[in-house]
């Protein structure tokens, strides 16, 4: 017989969005959790991000009357992510929707307070489905000391970076305040709260921190437990069953009981370079480009595996197309999205509609052997937009220059020599770019044409936001990675958050949510906030299971239609 040191209902690895959710579905449901944190600050990937919830017919829009419907985000999941085996299987599709609707009501109801991110499009909007409205969420600013002595156990916010407190949706209008009266008249309004702050002695979180500030407000008034430093090494296994983990927490070992199961929050394995190597297949990846979550190492992943876990899309990630970590807090990296710029290929070729969402530009990247690529943009660029957070438009770091990370030339020809690409492919793809971006069009990748490209582009610019030819010399080029916020494939898992053994049964007291497991999501990236809302739904879905509150004989009955 086991001696246990401490005995609980639910053991929650991780505490990310996923894990937090978790517990406090949980506690509704009068079970007993607790969250394991092996870093000293909780929030995982979540706490980092921009802390967006896609989520389809969210009550938040039903509030606001868009019209949306349970329908049509299965229409779109279908449409977009396509039949990419049973991490995405209609009956996981089917629980996201409907349990993540009721999630976000819940969250409501317990006073985690969101708004709804209005005109922030699907990312692809003109498929079947689509909604060019916005369907994700976030949490409004919120006051940190309100967590009284975890105040400092956060993860640090997304926007502590660039000394603003704005919403993720503000942030789109703040990178253009000299671009249009409605993106300065939010920038103005973003810098008045953010200057109040400082005087009122605030700290207001923002994007994920306020999502996990919020969520960790409520567990606090429950008295959670929550512990920190707290690493899980290895699962309790009984007679097949999970019933239980060793934890190592400030050095000393652990043994936790848990009597309804065990579910794996942990975050995928971004930092770990052996296994990225194994797993990359066609993408190959060494960690080396990653800004994901430094906890991302992959050991509570692996030790799933061990038991027999089945696996599924290891080679993926959430893509993001950076340049070099060297140029510091650039804002280069949104510039694939913006007038006067693209990006091209060894041979100086295009080879995708660099607006379109991240995951799936990184993805090209590597179908086209563009790794790295480079990102070419002109004079006219530079004079338009802020280049860092805290410079104005027009000015660029002479460093960058100086130390060849930006490279200069008065001539394409003379840029792509520099660069060593072919100067004849790419001064015919720039002439060739030029000819249709001054119409506004781009036959080639249709660049511009969608909501989802429109909203992230320059609202001044006409005629198309997201379009504009390279034409005003000196030219420049920055060489741009396939880097990545997390990993995305992992443990399979069935509607119940369930992790599937080798013979496609559940692993009985094993679940599983987030980066941890292969996403319902498939290998694409839907809507601003698509891995958060999968993390969560399934975080809230595993814990109603665990509490006996939902199962094959007790289907979810949530709202769902119009």
């Amino acid at each position: 017989m086991t001696t246990w040191d401490k005995s609980v209902d639910l053991a929650i690895v991780g505490s990310g969005g996923g894990g937090l959710i978790a517990a406090m579905a949980a506690i509704d449901a009068g079970l007993e959790p607790l969250v394991l944190e092996k870093q000293a600050v909780v929030g995982g990937s979540t706490g980092l991000s921009g802390g967006m919830i896609w989520m389809p017919n969210n009550p938040l829009m039903r509030a606001e009357g868009i019209v949306d419907s349970h329908d049509d985000g299965l229409a779109y999941l279908a449409d977009v992510v396509g039949d990419v085996g049973p991490c995405s299987s209609p009956a996981r599709r089917d629980m996201f929707l409907r349990a993540g609707y009721e999630m976000i009501t819940f969250m409501q109801r317990k006073g985690v307070r969101l708004v709804r991110s209005a005109g922030y499009s699907d990312y692809y909007p003109n498929h079947k489905g689509g909604n060019a409205a916005g369907r994700s969420v976030e949490g409004v600013p919120f006051d940190n000391a309100e967590l009284g002595g975890w105040h400092d156990k956060l993860q640090p916010g997304f926007s502590k970076n660039f000394g603003l407190v704005f919403l993720t949706n503000e942030l789109r209008n703040v990178q253009y305040f000299n671009r249009s009266p409605r993106s300065l008249a939010i920038a103005a309004r973003v810098f008045l709260r953010s200057t109040l702050a400082r005087l009122r002695h605030q700290e207001l979180l923002t994007n994920g921190a306020s999502l996990i500030g919020q969520i960790m407000k409520v567990l606090l008034a429950q008295n959670a437990a929550v512990w920190t430093d707290a690493a899980a090494e290895d699962l309790i296994v009984e007679d097949g069953r999970v019933i239980g983990v060793r934890v190592v927490r400030d050095g000393s070992p652990v043994l936790i009981e848990a009597r309804k199961g065990v579910l794996l929050a942990a975050g995928g394995f971004a930092h770990n370079a052996a296994m990225r190597r194994k797993y990359s297949a066609d993408q190959p990846n060494e960690a080396q480009w990653t800004i994901a979550n430094s906890g991302d190492t992959g050991e509570v992943l692996e030790t799933a595996m061990r038991l027999g876990a089945k696996t599924d899309l290891l080679d993926e990630a959430w893509w993001l197309p950076s340049p070099t970590m060297a140029l510091g807090a650039s804002s280069l990296g949104a510039a694939r999205q913006r007038p006067g710029t693209i990006f091209v290929d060894a041979d100086g070729k295009r080879f995708c509609n660099e607006s379109n969402s991240y995951v799936e530009v990184g993805k090209a990247m590597y179908a086209n052997e563009a790794v790295p690529c480079w990102l070419i943009f002109d004079d006219g660029y530079r004079r338009r937009y802020s280049l860092t957070a805290s410079s104005l438009p027009g000015q660029m770091p002479s460093e960058w220059i100086d130390k060849g990370l930006i490279r200069k030339a008065s001539s394409i020809e003379d840029l792509a020599r520099q660069i060593d690409v072919d100067p004849g492919g790419l001064a015919t793809t720039v002439r060739r770019f030029n000819a249709d971006a001054a119409k506004g069009i781009d036959p080639d990748f249709g660049r511009g044409q969608s909501a989802y490209n429109d909203c992230l582009g320059d609202p001044g610019y006409k005629p198309n936001a997201a379009l504009g030819p390279i034409d005003h010399a000196p030219f420049y080029a920055t060489e741009i990675y396939p880097s990545d916020v997390g990993t995305c494939g992992g443990l399979l898992t069935d509607e119940f958050a369930r992790v599937i053994d080798e013979f496609d049964k559940p692993i009985p007291g094993l679940y599983a949510t987030g980066n941890i497991t292969a996403t319902v999501m498939g290998r694409t990236y839907p809507g601003a906030g698509a891995s958060i809302a999968n993390t969560m739904a399934f975080g809230f879905v595993a814990a109603r299971h665990a509490a006996g509150r939902l199962g094959p004989e007790r289907p979810y009955r949530g709202a769902t239609s119009t």
